[in-house]
């Protein structure tokens, strides 16, 4: 009898672990870029990546979300890393496939960090995220292909570059992923 109830007890127990860490590994993160007037700049923040207050009171405004991502590794996805430029001020999310470390560093980056990961694949409930290239202020900024890329355009960025696929509405994901 209590080899029974320990073996019932022990596979309970791998079930409900199996599916915790299932639901860690889809954990969506809501992504959005917000507006440096000062530094005439554009950065894309995770949610929880910094705080509100702080990215207010370093003079960042304008919060606007942009796309969902996931915030853990899995299968058809590539992580997506902040770096910043001191010397010129650019704030950039690179993926991990872009640059290597080394070509990054030599163009001034540093304080690298991981943010999210995004798709590799297109699907139903997807957008494109490209990278542009700031002639003016060499700087560069991501944004889903949804966007008004006019606005972009009049502040001079140039370059336009595939990253990766953002989630566009994060309550369909589970819908979307049952197709």
């Amino acid at each position: 009898m209590k080899k029974t109830f320990v073996l019932i007890t022990t596979v309970l127990a791998s079930v409900l672990l199996a599916n915790k860490s299932f639901a860690q590994d889809d954990e969506l993160v809501r992504v959005f870029r917000w507006y440096n007037a000062e530094d005439n700049e554009f950065v894309i923040v995770a949610e929880g990546e910094y705080q509100d207050g702080q990215m207010l009171n370093w003079k960042w405004k304008d919060k606007t979300q942009i796309f969902v991502a996931y915030r853990n590794a899995g299968p058809g996805r590539v992580g997506v890393y902040s770096w910043y430029n001191p010397v010129t001020k650019d704030h950039a999310s690179i993926c991990e496939d872009e640059f290597t470390d080394d070509q990054m560093i030599k163009m001034g980056y540093t304080s690298k960090h991981l943010q999210f990961y995004g798709l590799t694949r297109r699907g139903l409930n997807n957008v494109p995220v490209y990278r542009w290239r700031g002639t003016k202020h060499a700087d560069w900024v991501s944004i889903a292909d949804d966007s008004d890329t006019d606005v972009y355009l009049k502040k001079g960025y140039r370059h336009k570059t595939f990253q990766f696929f953002g989630i566009l509405r994060s309550p369909d994901v589970k819908i979307y992923n049952q197709l």
